[in-house]
């Protein structure tokens, strides 16, 4: 062996050796969570639960900070200009990691080259609910009512680009439906279906009570499986819309560029944290199921999302703004 290769073979395992060791040692300080939502919300509950567990497994403090605001930008951000050593992660939805790509013409961060995917941690489904004046009890009955009356139905949503906007714009896509989009506040809109001032609304799990009392119709849930909370309700796909799938998802990552090791060792933990039946109880309170996929099946999911999405955007005539 000469000396240029015993030079590289030198450098190789000085490398190795270095991220090995970093695994070991990680962490040696404090690590920020940042959280690109208000305090005390779902999302912010299932992030303390996982930072409280990766805290006590790694034996050092992993700190939750909420960094809400525009779409959930500012915190995606700051996290993703954060030093890639491991020292800032961050757990965020569907919205600020993929939507948002479609939504807005200029973003100060770009989720595949700014962001390492870690893990998916939970699934969340929406649950499509008309009023219980509505006459329709399926999907199909739906569908044949829109049809009949096109332009008469509308929809609320939380928003452009929230899970239940994009539901129903996959909805009209795959339907072949004319039904009028009306945004609302998230509280408003559950309001809103519940009164009778919209003909449908995609629902968080919050939407199981109403549905149970009665004051809704639940007719079919945004996942590729059937929700553990209602298991009931057929899928959409089972319903009548094969290949519908929305996931109102949140998933853990680093800023790009941090060491594989790291990753390794904070997606390892997690999946301990996920497997554990308190965990499971905690996160289906909240209407969420754990998912724990690897680095590799997360960051495949959001590049098919991106593209998806970009596409219903697009055929939805919802301008970038």
């Amino acid at each position: 062996m000469n000396k240029a290769w015993r030079a590289r073979l030198g450098v190789l395992l000085f490398v190795i050796g270095a991220q090995t060791g970093l695994a070991q040692t990680y962490p040696t300080k404090v690590v920020h969570i940042v959280v690109p939502y208000a305090a005390a919300g779902p999302t912010d509950i299932a992030a303390r639960l996982v930072s409280q567990g990766l805290g006590e497994a790694l034996k050092q403090p992993f700190i939750v900070e909420n960094k809400p605001g525009a779409g959930g930008m500012i915190g995606m951000e700051f996290a993703a200009k954060a030093a890639p050593d491991g020292y800032t992660l961050t757990i965020s939805g569907i919205g600020p990691v993929v939507v948002n790509q479609a939504l807005f013409k200029k973003m100060p961060y770009d989720t595949v080259r700014d962001f390492a995917p870690i893990t998916k941690l939970i699934s969340a489904p929406t649950i499509l609910v008309v009023p219980a004046s509505l006459p329709v009890n399926s999907l199909a009955d739906l569908i044949a009512l829109a049809k009949a009356k096109p332009g008469q139905l509308n929809y609320a949503s939380a928003g452009n680009g929230t899970p239940p906007h994009l539901a129903a714009e996959l909805m009209k896509s795959m339907a072949g439906l004319d039904i009028v989009h009306v945004p609302y506040a998230a509280a408003q809109a559950s309001n809103a279906v519940l009164s009778g001032q919209v003909s449908l609304l995609f629902e968080t799990p919050a939407a199981q009570s109403a549905a149970r009392a009665g004051k809704v119709k639940a007719l079919a849930v945004s996942t590729s499986k059937r929700f553990f909370g209602m298991p009931e309700l057929p899928t959409m796909a089972e319903a009548g819309l094969p290949g519908f799938e929305v996931d109102a998802w949140y998933g853990l990552l680093a800023p790009a560029g941090t060491p594989g090791e790291v990753i390794r060792r904070v997606y390892a933990e997690v999946q301990k944290i996920l497997a554990l039946p308190e965990t499971g109880k905690r996160m289906a309170s909240l209407g969420f199921e754990p998912v724990g996929n690897t680095p590799e099946q997360f960051g495949a999911s959001i590049h098919a999302e991106i593209a998806k999405w970009n596409k219903v955007i697009r055929e939805s005539g919802v301008k970038p703004e």
